[in-house]
Formats: structure tokens, sequence, C-alpha cells
């Protein structure tokens, strides 16, 4: 048994391809996923009840468990929208995001942080339609027009095939973080 805590706001595809080789081995392994806060999942490894937690940020050193994280990729994030949406935009990559509706990832997600702070340093004033821990959640709102959405640009082949979204730029700076 392999017992995972994966944070919230961590995709859920990107948890996939993070655990899909243990699915690979040799031996049977039974994957048991929990998720989660951080700072929940870090009290389960601590008291040994989670094996690993996948993470979009370091082991907080404020926090006194003795484990160590490595870093297991990072990506740019893409902005997705749904084609109707995308019609709507005036001018090219970012400046079209002025003024446009947009989902944001929670405050608790490194990505919103920086994602933020992207917005500021342009003088972007995206107008805030929805705030989501859950970027499934953010993705389904995405598609139905609700506003605009941002993912890791790894996976953006995969968001516009499954949501009928379209990639509308990427931010190589603003890094989505994976740790164990």
């Amino acid at each position: 048994e392999f017992k995972v805590g994966v944070v919230d706001v961590v995709p859920k595809a990107i948890a996939y391809r993070l655990l899909e080789p243990a699915t690979q081995l040799p031996e049977r392994v039974r994957i048991v996923c929990r998720e989660g806060k951080l700072e929940g999942l870090l009290a389960a490894l601590a008291m040994h009840r989670l094996d690993l937690v996948i993470s979009d940020t370091p082991m907080p050193t404020s926090i006194s468990v003795k484990a160590f994280n490595h870093q297991l990729g990072a990506s740019g994030v893409s902005f997705f929208a749904a084609p109707a949406l995308v019609e709507t935009f005036e001018g090219p990559f970012p400046r079209c995001l002025d003024g446009a509706r947009m989902l944001m990832p929670g405050d608790d997600s490194a990505v919103g942080r920086r994602l933020r702070a992207w917005f500021q340093e342009r003088s972007l004033q995206p107008l805030v339609v929805g705030e989501f821990d859950d970027s499934a959640l953010a993705k389904e709102f995405g598609r139905r027009g609700a506003g605009v959405f941002v993912a890791p640009t790894v996976l953006a082949k995969e968001i516009e095939r499954q949501f009928g979204v379209k990639d509308v730029g990427a931010a190589a700076e603003v890094l989505a973080e994976f740790f164990a």
C-alpha cells in the first residue's frame, strides 16, 4: 500500500503523471490518495499515516516535521478560455487580459500568488470573477465561458482537447512547481 497525500491545489493530471510510474512496478502496488491542505497532510505524514505528500510548494520551514522535500518538476502556466470568450478579447496577449473575466487560483496556491504579482508587474487588472482552490472546478467554470483560467503549460494540449477551450497565451515566468 502506497499512501499519498495530494495538496488540493495540485492539478489532478499532474498528480496522476507523478504517481503513474508506481502502477507500472513489477510488484502490485495499491495507491491510496488523500487530498487536503498542506498542513494537514504534513501532520498525517509526521504520524506515518502517509508515505508521501505531493505539493505545489516545498515544506515550510516553520513546520517541525522530520522529512525531506524534492522538486519533482516545474512548468510555466498558460491561460485558457472558451472560444466565445476569446472572441471578445481586444489586443494581443497579455494585454487582452486587462479587464478580462478571470478565474484565479485560491490564496493557498503558490501559482495564485505568482500570478497576482505577474499581473501587477504588467499593470494588468483582470476582473476576478471567481477564486478556486480546486483547479478542476476552475476548468469546469472556464470551459462554460465564465472566465479565463490558468493551468501548467505542460498540460496545454490535453486541456484544450478535454475542455474544448483555447490556449490564449503563456507566462513562462509564472512557475507551477511540484514537490514530494
